[in-house]
């Protein structure tokens, strides 16, 4: 409770003002007066000044009583609380509070901080975890959207009634740091603006708990970043560091690409090491390893990283990636003895390898209308650098005439498909008998090709599949089809039109075909006979009459993945009549065209003839939970698939399922924890009236089309690529700002705004009737012209 004065409550501000200078007036001119009269009170004595005296004390009097005569003061009691002023507190939420810092992890110094603040009963303490985008509330509630309770009459704000500290009111404590999970960054910028947007009420203050590891405010600008980032709110903002002390590491700070990856060209790889905490580092050996679909990383270069006097070392490594799509390397260290976090020794990084040109090797074993039709749109396409050989001469053909006189070379297979196979990007066999030209013996390396990631197409005709002695071969385990060769016969030359299935409607692979011709194709001369599709196939057409040993229609056109490559199975020989034909004419002969670019576009992985795309939201980071956001193509609703295998090994890992719709709209999947490595994620999107299919191979109708995509799991990620503290950022932040950087024990002590007292009851007394200021006025202003008159003053 206060007790205060002030002047009666029907005067207007205005008034009391023009009252008290009257008075400050008055005054004035009475010691104006009685200066002036000093002169003729000389020589008098002292009994002149005496009456001076006299006259100026109840002269003063007389303006006093005259002055509170106009004013009437009343006596004001007021009854109130005092609130605390509304601080700010922020903590970091990155991984990077997860490393050693004082007394323990950097987290637990954090807490130890808070526990300091929430001992301070003057301030409202406001609490957020920042890290990536806006700052998150400790308690879970909305960023700035809490107001502090009034406390009772008499009282001070108690902590469990400060806003979102969430601190216990007994003793003081702040609660633990939010244990969600942490963040990838550690954007103070971003929380600072957030808050100073807020539509509530404004802080008074902000403490910022953290490292000094932030991605904002960066080390070149960070007074300038965060005075802007308040945005004209000119407050303190006070630092606490929790680490000073960096952890021994040798570590891979970063890896940086020089310019795009491309396929068969040589990219350069910029990889800096770093040395803290005093270890002891000089050269330090680095590799760099592409992950494969089976077996260890395949090793791509070698190099030393020379670490100077600064603790960083930088080498470059130049790679050369032989396939496009996406690649996982990885980048690791030996780092020396002594070495507190080898977590990030090994570094994941992922590239999207370009094609500067599709690279195809078209093989055929006779010409033919279909072998000629595929080989003028592959030298058509300016993005296709095709290699074509076609058989002219088999090896039985008499000719009377010496090998070195004929104009014909000989097939150059032993050099093609052992030298330079792994220069193509796809290989078509068309029509191709494998034994008389020596092919049979090159048809493991030409499988190995496939599970590294390379195309195949083989296409029928007389001496394909079967009766290309492919059957039995390494090569047919790695075909969409079975190679059936207790049936006869092997090649059914009846006119036929394919049936496109289901699957096949609804595949983006030929949605560019059917849009052109509808879902009727032309007849074709014949086919090649198969058996059932191999687990994993997806059949795009069937033959309307031909079944399979299981009595599921015979599949004609099929699609398959093996490992990291891709593979197609197309047993006919006549798609030249999508370009010239009776039937060709209605869509002017670019049905061939579209044909062939789709089968092509989705050999190589082309985005657009995938049914989805997906990826970790993120990035992915060992043993924290990961989600993977999938998002289908529009009109791919149905029931996603999503198999998630290891790579290097080819354990299945995680089978996800999930409804998509038909708009394309992208769903999230929580994939859980993952151990550090690389994995394949491989979706199907079944539509919703084929999803209750009891069997994927039943009827070779079921499969659907697949997309993958490749992801590496880190165990220490970005954050802990460089586990130094920078205190200096965080003292910089308080120095651009008026605040003070202190470390965890001193955050109790730190300057905070004090408190305001709020009030909740006021009583208004008069200390005299206004007939008693009136009278106490007139009796004042007669005692002083008495005294005047007495003194001579006239």
């Amino acid at each position: 409770m206060t007790r205060s004065l002030a002047p009666s409550g029907d005067l207007s501000s205005p008034v009391v003002a023009v009252a008290c200078v009257v008075a400050a007036l008055s005054l004035g001119l009475l010691v104006l007066e009685l200066f002036r009269a000093r002169g003729r009170a000389a020589g008098s004595g002292g009994a002149p000044a005496r009456a001076a005296l006299g006259t100026l004390l109840t002269g003063a009097l007389a303006v006093l009583g005259l002055l509170a005569a106009i004013l009437r003061p009343v006596a004001v009691t007021s009854r109130g609380s005092l609130v605390g002023p509304k601080v700010v507190v922020l903590v970091d939420g990155s991984r990077s509070m997860d490393l050693p810092g004082l007394a323990g992890t950097r987290r637990e110094a954090a807490d130890r901080a808070l526990a300091e603040l929430g001992k301070r009963a003057d301030v409202r303490l406001s609490r957020y975890v920042f890290g990536e985008g806006a700052p998150v509330p400790a308690d879970g509630r909305a960023a700035g959207g809490s107001a502090a309770t009034a406390a009772p009459a008499g009282s001070v704000a108690a902590p469990a009634e400060r806003g979102d500290a969430g601190a216990q009111a007994s003793g003081g404590a702040a609660a633990p740091v939010v244990s969600a999970r942490p963040h990838r960054r550690s954007d103070l910028s971003a929380a600072l603006e957030a808050l100073a947007r807020a539509a509530d009420e404004r802080p008074s203050a902000f403490v910022v708990v953290s490292d000094g590891r932030l991605d904002r405010p960066g080390a070149e600008d960070t007074a300038a970043a965060t005075r802007a980032a308040l945005e004209g709110l000119d407050v303190p903002v006070h630092t606490v560091a929790v680490a000073t002390e960096a952890v021994r590491d040798a570590g891979v700070r970063a890896v940086r690409t020089s310019g795009a990856a491309v396929a068969h060209q040589p990219l350069s790889l910029r990889i800096d090491i770093g040395c803290s905490g005093g270890l002891a580092c000089d050269a330090v050996p680095v590799v760099a390893r592409e992950l494969r679909e089976q077996g260890a990383p395949t090793t791509l270069a070698t190099g030393t990283a020379h670490v100077d006097e600064g603790g960083v070392g930088t080498v470059e490594l130049g790679v050369t990636l032989d396939r496009a799509g996406t690649r996982i390397l990885e980048v690791a260290i030996q780092s020396p003895q002594g070495d507190e976090l080898p977590e990030n020794d090994v570094r994941y990084i992922t590239l999207d390898v370009a094609r500067d040109r599709i690279r195809v090797l078209h093989v055929a074993g006779r010409p033919t209308y279909d072998v000629r039709a595929l080989r003028m749109w592959l030298k058509a396409d300016a993005s296709v650098d095709v290699v074509a050989f076609f058989i002219l001469r088999t090896p039985g053909d008499e000719v009377n005439a010496a090998s070195d006189e004929l104009a014909l070379i000989p097939f150059p297979v032993d050099e093609l498909f052992s030298v330079h196979l792994s220069s193509f990007d796809a290989v078509v066999l068309q029509d191709f008998d494998a034994e008389p030209y020596g092919l049979t013996k090159h048809l493991p390396a030409l499988a190995q090709y496939v599970d590294k990631g390379g195309g195949l197409i083989m296409v029928g005709g007389p001496n394909a599949f079967v009766q290309g002695n492919y059957a039995r071969t390494r090569l047919a385990r790695v075909l969409p089809v079975d190679l059936d060769i207790g049936r006869a016969p092997q090649v059914d030359l009846g006119a036929f039109v394919p049936r496109i299935t289901a699957a096949g409607r609804a595949a983006p692979v030929l949605a560019p075909l059917l849009a052109l011709i509808g879902d009727e194709m032309p007849e074709m001369p014949g086919t090649n006979v198969v058996g059932d599709p191999l687990p994993g196939a997806t059949v795009l057409m069937t033959h309307p009459t031909r079944t399979t040993a299981s009595g599921a229609p015979m599949p004609v056109l099929s699609l398959g993945e093996h490992e990291s490559g891709r593979t197609i199975a197309l047993t006919l020989d006549g798609s030249h009549r999508l370009l010239f034909s009776a039937f060709a004419s209605s869509s002017a002969g670019r049905a061939h065209g579209a044909f062939w670019d789709a089968l092509l576009g989705w050999l190589m992985r082309d985005p657009r003839f995938e049914p989805a795309a997906i990826e970790p939201r993120g990035g992915c980071l060992a043993g924290e939970e990961t989600t993977l956001v999938l998002r289908p193509l529009a009109g791919q609703g149905g029931e996603a698939r999503v198999t998630i295998a290891r790579l290097g090994s080819g354990a299945v890992v995680r089978t996800l399922k999930a409804r998509v719709g038909d708009g394309g709209e992208p769903v999230e999947l929580a994939a859980g924890r993952f151990e550090p490595g690389g994995y394949a994620a491989t979706v199907e999107i079944v539509p919703a009236d084929a999803a209750s299919g009891a069997d994927d191979r039943g009827g070779g109708d079921q499969k659907r089309a697949t997309t993958r995509r490749d992801f590496a799991c880190e165990r220490g990620g970005d954050e802990w690529a460089d586990p130094r503290p920078d205190v200096a950022r965080l003292e910089e932040v308080a120095r651009a700002t008026g605040g003070a950087s202190v470390l965890p024990p001193g955050a109790g002590s730190l300057p905070l705004p004090a408190a305001t007292q709020v009030a909740a009851e006021r009583h208004v007394a008069p200390l005299l009737p206004p007939w008693a200021w009136t009278l106490a006025a007139a009796v004042a202003l007669g005692a002083h012209w008495i005294v005047r008159r007495r003194g001579g003053l006239a």
